[in-house]
């Protein structure tokens, strides 16, 4: 999502609209001439008999552009004619005469949708934005100015509106009432505007600005990508202009949230400041085009995917789409699970895969899972994902991922209703390799916490999770964080077995709609006995605006308003050392012996802090414990977990 300044000055780029917010609000409007996107013109006056108009400024690309244009036709037809008349209105220099008819048809639109040629209607009303909304009473008095609702906000996706400003507006002047909210800040894009070209420019953006794009922005913003527009020629860029400063500027994007104090990595997006510095010139400059024998040779991508090459077998997560409602009430869409069977008769070696959403607007994440079991086993191996920033890496020669013969797949996929019934038929795609091509096997562990209890409107609420203790010698490849929209920050250490850690990541600012996977550089080394301690801190305040409901206790769920606390991390071992990083919830739910029941059971009512271990203060309440403790913690931690207690009694009983 974007953040948004004020109608005045964007970071010294001048808007192109000199009137302020406050002067909107009650300003009549005389007249606007008006001519459609097929060429018919018109004035305003052409609507008379409406009581109330809704001039509302729109856009192809902008993706809130693009998700409001739909609710405003569903507003349009809500009141009986002549109560209400939505008129759109297209400023992007952008967006061309055949592209806003594509758009008026794929959208379903009833509504007229106009062409401001020059931006003249933008800079008469002063808007800047993309949804932005105007509505006019019958005396075509401006008494509403800004957003349709507040379910989008700068870097926050809500699941629902919990005010809808323009609805509410119009049933109060309907009402003969005064607007109670006349003013609310425009979320969406930049208006593309006309500018003045400075021909002798020394960035243009066929010798600079195409291979920055190029180098940090180019695998998102293509055709068919998850980016909103594509950025591939100069014709795609040239009217973004200013949009692209903005959020480079407010560091939006690229998206990237690590701490550059702990850890280098090697899809690090972040640019340099040399490289936003002629971002900047290049807009100041007025976008200029310049030689085009110096641009650079365009990337070749696989058409449909984000690999470097065409996937060697692709699963659908069945036979049909799954039909998602417009809706879905205060519950939201169960998690949908669909199993598919491989048919694998040998194992398969993946050297490459992707997850891929068959609807981006609808589908929030998807985690395919490997169940080498078959169906409904409770073995499970977290094997491939989409999650909003995530991009797929292919891995080193010689190193795979294993799928073993007879495996089932299950793609879990969470949906977010956008307001109007959707399909959905998701994938993945795997490249594979021999088996003796494989020397190093990958296994993604993790480190989780699903006992914590956030209180009500509190910020910087801290937990942690620790991962069991590496079984063997191994080699972390990555790190990939997760939690809801409570998260606040995110960390990784290494607690090595000699006593001392390091952090290996930081995320200060954790961002719900960009979850990366953290990929190192540089391999670290993780000799036996390690554990990777994850510390993760919530806001459930007031503040936080992307929270669901400040004043509920969170715990462990699957909604985006529930929480989670999981510290995904790929790590890297010889192929045939079994079970090596495989987290201990992943294997079969046996029933344990009587004994080791009681043991939990003394365990958990010695561990006060609810952190999963026995710290040197907490086995005091036990005296055997506390004469032995030197003895049970034997990786030298300064706790006593269930697996040191259990090794301690054998040896005991030896």
């Amino acid at each position: 999502m974007w953040k948004f300044f004020s109608f005045a000055v964007c970071f010294g780029i001048l808007c192109h609209s000199g009137i302020e917010a406050a002067e909107l609000i009650g300003r009549k409007i005389d007249a606007i001439a008006l001519k459609d996107h097929r060429g018919n013109s018109g004035t305003l006056s052409d609507y008379a008999d409406s009581k109330l108009i809704v001039v509302a400024f729109l856009g192809t690309e902008c993706p809130l552009a693009k998700l409001y244009c739909g609710r405003l036709e569903q507003l349009s037809k809500k009141y009986p004619i002549g109560d209400l008349q939505v008129l759109g209105i297209n400023s992007n220099v952008q967006d061309s005469l055949s592209e806003i008819e594509v758009s008026v048809r794929k959208h379903q639109l009833t509504y007229p949708m106009f062409k401001d040629v020059g931006q003249k209607i933008a800079s008469q009303l002063g808007a800047t934005r993309t949804p932005e909304i105007f509505l006019l009473d019958q005396n075509r008095i401006v008494r509403y100015h800004g957003r349709v609702d507040d379910q989008y906000v700068v870097g926050i996706v809500r699941d629902k509106a919990t005010r809808n400003d323009l609805e509410e507006a119009i049933q109060e002047l309907l009402a003969g009432k005064a607007v109670s909210v006349a003013a609310t800040q425009p979320q969406g894009c930049l208006i593309g505007r006309d500018r003045e070209v400075k021909e002798n420019s020394p960035v243009t953006y066929s010798n600079q600005i195409a291979r920055i794009f190029q180098n940090n922005c180019e695998e998102c913003h293509r055709d068919g990508e998850i980016a909103p527009f594509s950025l591939t020629s100069y014709d795609d860029a040239v009217g973004w202009g200013d949009m692209i400063a903005e959020v480079v500027k407010e560091q939006r994007m690229p998206p990237w949230h690590a701490n550059p104090a702990h850890g280098k990595f090697e899809n690090d997006r972040s640019l340099s400041e040399e490289d936003k510095q002629l971002i900047y010139q290049w807009v100041e400059n007025g976008c200029p085009e310049g030689d085009q024998s110096q641009l650079p040779e365009p990337k070749s991508y696989v058409a449909g995917w984000s690999m470097s090459k065409e996937p060697d077998q692709v699963f659908e997560m069945r036979e049909t789409a799954f039909d998602v409602p417009a809706e879905a009430g205060p519950e939201g869409v169960e998690y949908q699970n669909f199993w598919v069977d491989t048919k694998f008769k040998e194992d398969k070696w993946v050297t490459y895969s992707e997850t891929k959403p068959g609807n981006r607007a609808i589908v929030h994440h998807i985690i395919v899972y490997v169940h080498p079991g078959g169906r409904n086993s409770k073995e499970n191996i977290f094997f491939s994902a989409y999650v909003p920033g995530l991009r797929p890496d292919e891995l080193p020669p010689g190193y795979a991922k294993k799928i073993p013969a007879g495996s089932w797949l299950r793609f879990q996929v969470h949906y977010t209703p956008i307001g109007s019934p959707q399909t959905d038929l998701s994938s993945v795609g795997f490249v594979y390799t021999e088996a003796d091509k494989v020397e190093r096997e990958i296994h993604t562990s993790e480190a989780g916490n699903a006992k914590f209890v956030i209180q009500p409107f509190k910020d910087n609420q801290t937990f942690t999770a620790k991962s069991p203790a590496a079984p063997v010698d191994m080699t972390l490849l990555s790190m990939s964080p997760h939690m809801h929209l409570r998260g606040k920050s995110f960390k990784y250490e290494a607690e090595y077995p000699d006593g001392t850690s390091e952090v290996l990541l930081d995320v200060p600012a954790y961002d719900f709609n960009w979850q990366t996977r953290y990929l190192l550089a540089e391999p670290k080394r993780l000799p036996q006995g390690t554990r990777m301690l994850c510390t993760a801190t919530y806001d459930n305040s007031e503040n936080n605006l992307a929270n669901p409901d400040p004043a509920q206790e969170v715990r462990w769920g699957d909604q985006s308003w529930d929480e989670m606390l999981l510290g995904y991390f790929d790590v890297v071992v010889d192929v045939g050392v079994a079970d090596a990083g495989k987290p201990v919830r992943n294997k079969p739910n046996a029933k344990p012996p009587a004994a080791v029941v009681q043991l939990a059971k003394t365990i958990q009512s010695l561990d006060k802090d609810k952190d999963q271990k026995v710290s040197r203060e907490e086995a005091k309440g036990l005296e055997i414990l506390d004469k032995n403790f030197d003895k049970v913690d034997a990786n030298k931690d300064g706790y006593a977990d269930v697996s040191e207690i259990v090794e301690a009694l054998k040896r005991l009983k030896k």
